[in-house]
């Protein structure tokens, strides 16, 4: 039985929190080690463009979100690891989209949305990053993106787009399904709230010890409770409920002692990720050798593909 195709990205707009982590990243790792996929993770480089515009940040950022991706897990023997702007066919194909695509079909899309209503100038690339998108996936005949609940917007404009072209000129692309991840918690930030860099409440994925002392020692608790739900919900990502039963029980209303427990467990948690990702930052030349061997393969399926699209428009 053959595998399926699987395709997912991460904007390299900054370093990651443990939010990023069990919110995606841990499933990304999860999905390869099934064995059940044939699975493409790129660093979505173009699509960053949008929120990062200085050269030396940008450089920055792709190669420390290469360097996260192999501390996490992910096998560069296994899967194709690369980064979006190394491979030409993405914005050619985007290009072709534009063309069948409506301006009234692009302003239903989210982000627009968003930035329309907070009476920002918005970019082209802002507004068009849907068809960006649909070229990122249907390139490689994804047939599963994972995503959470609300990006599955994302992969309905891919399959919208790919019957729209499959119709005006001839069958060229599989329809890609979202593979929803129900099992994903929404995970808290110091506040309360979602955990998000926009909100300056996250802990970062590679902290550390002070940082996760400063993070944690932060975490807005409810004086009203006996249990301190912020540092629950946070602490239940590490250890399940029935193993914090017990700690929990017995100091009740002890907030300091629940969250230095907390601070042990993340530490316990990030530690061996932290000490993995410095090892592999010793070789920064192996790093950008997975990057080059990733966008080889890349490449070679999205060209053969944008090759079929070409012919199948009548410009070959």
């Amino acid at each position: 039985m053959s595998k399926k195709i699987l395709l997912s990205g991460v904007k390299p707009t900054g370093a990651p929190h443990i939010g990023n982590y069990f919110g995606a990243m841990k499933q990304f790792v999860d999905l390869q080690n099934t064995n059940n996929y044939e699975c493409h993770f790129m660093i979505a480089d173009y699509h960053g463009l949008n929120f990062i515009q200085n050269a030396d940040e940008m450089r920055t950022n792709t190669l420390n979100l290469a360097l996260d991706y192999l501390a996490i897990g992910l096998d560069p023997l296994t899967s194709v690891i690369f980064k979006q702007s190394d491979v030409s066919a993405h914005t050619e194909l985007t290009w072709i989209f534009d063309s069948i695509t409506t301006m009234p079909y692009l302003m239903r899309a989210h982000a627009f949305k968003d930035a329309e209503a907070k009476d920002k100038e918005i970019s082209i690339g802002t507004f068009n990053y849907p068809m960006l998108m649909a070229a990122d996936i249907l390139l490689y005949d994804a047939d599963v993106v994972p995503v959470g609940q609300d990006q599955k917007q994302h992969i309905e404009y891919a399959r919208d787009t790919a019957q729209k072209f499959n119709s005006l000129f001839t069958e060229t692309f599989k329809l890609p399904e979202p593979l929803i991840m129900k099992e994903v918690a929404i995970v808290p930030g110091t506040d309360g709230r979602k955990m998000s860099k926009s909100y300056g409440n996250t802990i970062p994925l590679f902290a550390t010890r002070e940082e996760i002392v400063k993070g944690v020692m932060s975490i807005v608790t409810d004086s009203s409770g006996d249990v301190p739900t912020n540092v629950y919900n946070m602490h239940k990502l590490l250890k399940s409920e029935e193993d914090l039963k017990k700690l929990y029980d017995e100091n009740k209303g002890k907030y300091k002692i629940l969250k230095e427990a907390l601070i042990d467990d993340l530490d316990a948690f990030i530690k061996p990720l932290r000490e993995k990702r410095a090892l592999i930052a010793q070789n920064i030349q192996g790093v950008e050798a997975v990057l080059i061997q990733g966008a080889l393969k890349a490449k070679e399926k999205a060209d053969a593909k944008l090759l079929t699209v070409k012919k199948n428009i009548g410009v070959l």
